[in-house]
């Protein structure tokens, strides 16, 4: 009777934390391209690194979420094709944060050498 309450929990955290993943890569998107839009106008001047930068900080962030979601899914009497889904899923999910992370840190030491370049050329006049 309890495992039965146990199983039913961990379903709909395991919805709730899905959800969570899926609404911060939602917003992540709306609000880089709300970014992206106003440097199109002309009323903004974030550089397209910058603003892959943000989303892939959302799109890191949300996808923590989803692998978490996915080992909720399988936390609760996993039989042996869930545990092997679960290997794969988490496998490729961790490869793309990988390398996500890795553009991000990248990106990111680019931004910082253009700034310091920026900041050291002198000022005409």
């Amino acid at each position: 009777m309890m495992e039965e309450y146990l199983v039913t929990a961990v379903g709909y955290l395991r919805l709730v934390v899905e959800a969570i993943g899926a609404a911060v890569i939602g917003f992540g998107v709306l609000a880089t391209t709300y970014r992206y839009v106003l440097t199109l106008l002309g009323l903004s001047d974030y550089t397209n690194n910058q603003v892959r930068l943000y989303l892939g900080r959302y799109l890191a962030l949300g996808l923590e979420f989803q692998l978490g979601a996915d080992i909720l899914g399988t936390a609760v009497a996993p039989t042996l094709d869930d545990v092997i889904l679960l290997g794969a899923i988490a496998a490729i999910r961790t490869v793309l944060n990988f390398f996500l992370s890795q553009e991000l840190e990248r990106e990111r030491q680019q931004e910082a050498a253009a700034r310091e370049t920026s900041e050291q050329r002198p000022v005409p006049g």
